[in-house]
């Protein structure tokens, strides 16, 4: 995290920055004896046996905002409050999105090496695509999913997506189509995923989802590791099945040998190692946002 944020704890606090504890469990839970807060991003794993090395913790605060690493139930059980970063990163992914979507649409932009080595591939690169009056669909429409549908609006795209935890009265859905999954699978030109990591999202974007999108279409994943089938993703885009993607999250972190197998060879992709939320300013406004939360929580308990 941004250390400069931890000053806002004030002196009477005192702290154990150690960003290597999370691979350190023994030493993690030695320290946690005697804490009343815990700050953690997505690598530790906050469950019952952690709480129960942890008697006086009072709250957990989350440097993101995805809780998939965190047992809500084991905290409630123990009293102990979970406090994401909510809305702090959520320029960083829109940017990502973004970027990659024109990234994948154009195909040009790895070119350099046979410019370089004085090739000129103007007639073959000269075949991208533009977004524009492209259909963006989101799987999800929650705070993210919202900010880069505006985003992609500047870029004249036309906006759909499925969020059934939405009211159809709710302002947000305003010049955006809400679709049914399989409607929204046959509309979009780019998908992108905005949804949790649950029982009903586990492999949603299977080999039968990607059976129903338009060949031209790409995918992107900044949601989580596991919504997407990564074989069946791979075989999409070895096949042709599917024109690109850009996949930030994995279901197995990082990338083991069997998953990079899994994706080597596919044409028009992006890999990125769970990093569309951190961006220096967006680390920046997640770290104070997260000592401001942890510090509510604590000052709140003395009163």
């Amino acid at each position: 995290m941004n250390e400069t944020a931890l000053e806002a704890f004030g002196p009477a606090i005192e702290i154990r920055y150690d960003p290597a504890l999370v691979d350190d469990p023994e030493r993690l839970r030695l320290e946690l004896a005697q804490a009343d807060a815990l700050i953690v991003r997505n690598r530790t794993r906050v469950d019952l046996d952690l709480l129960n090395a942890a008697p006086r913790l009072r709250v957990v605060g989350r440097l993101g905002v995805g809780l998939e690493n965190i047992d809500l139930d084991a905290c409630a059980q123990k009293g102990v409050a979970v406090r994401p970063a909510t809305g702090a990163n959520t320029q960083s992914v829109v940017e990502y999105v973004i970027g990659a979507m024109l990234v994948l649409r154009r195909g040009v932009f790895a070119s350099s090496g046979d410019v370089l080595a004085g090739d000129w591939p103007r007639g073959p690169l000269g075949g991208g695509g533009e977004v524009h009056g492209q259909v963006l669909g989101l799987v999800g429409f929650g705070a993210i999913a919202q900010a880069v549908s505006k985003a992609a609006r500047a870029l004249g795209m036309r906006i759909a997506a499925f969020e059934p935890y939405l009211t159809p009265t709710d302002p947000a859905w305003s010049d955006v189509r809400s679709c049914g999954l399989e409607e929204l699978f046959a509309l979009a030109d780019v998908l992108s995923l905005h949804v949790p990591l649950t029982q009903s999202t586990r492999n949603l974007i299977d080999a039968d989802a990607l059976s129903k999108m338009k060949p031209c279409a790409v995918l992107i994943n900044t949601a989580r590791g596991g919504v997407v089938d990564e074989a069946a993703l791979a075989a999409a885009l070895r096949t042709g099945r599917l024109a690109g993607a850009a996949v930030d999250v994995f279901t197995a972190e990082p990338l083991d040998a069997a998953g990079a197998a899994v994706f080597k060879g596919c044409p028009n992709l992006i890999l990125t190692p769970h990093i569309a939320g951190v961006t220096e300013p967006a680390n920046a406004r997640v770290s104070q946002v997260t000592v401001e939360n942890v510090l509510q929580v604590l000052t709140d308990d003395d009163t």
